[in-house]
């Protein structure tokens, strides 16, 4: 299983981009998918997570600004990110938790693609 992330790139304070990740290769059904972030010299942390079925968790810091979302035909999540702030700077990280099979479930976690706030 492969997960293919894009959209990143440099913006302007308050401006606005839209990330995508799309999974492929063997796949049975996917359930949670959902974006982390790093900030140089920073943990990674959740940003938001999406099931299958809708349930959305964000964290607090994006709450109002970032939407997620998700096609399940196309095993693919994206994250629209609004009113972005120079603190929103971080390669981000797309994951999914994949069934291989009925019985087989790992998480994947995407290449990373970096987002920059700066004017």
């Amino acid at each position: 299983v492969q997960l293919q992330a894009s959209g990143g790139g440099l913006v302007q304070p308050g401006g606005s981009l839209r990330l995508s990740c799309a999974a492929s290769g063997t796949i049975f059904s996917v359930s949670i998918m959902g974006w982390y972030r790093q900030a140089p010299g920073k943990q990674r942390d959740v940003v938001a997570t999406i099931t299958s079925g809708g349930s959305i968790i964000y964290a607090d810091s994006v709450k109002g600004r970032f939407t997620i979302s998700r096609d399940n035909a196309k095993n693919t999540v994206y994250l629209q990110m609004n009113s972005l702030k120079p603190e929103d700077t971080a390669v981000y990280y797309c994951f999914a938790n994949v069934f291989t099979s009925s019985r087989v479930r790992s998480n994947y976690w995407g290449q990373g693609t970096l987002v920059t706030v700066s004017s």
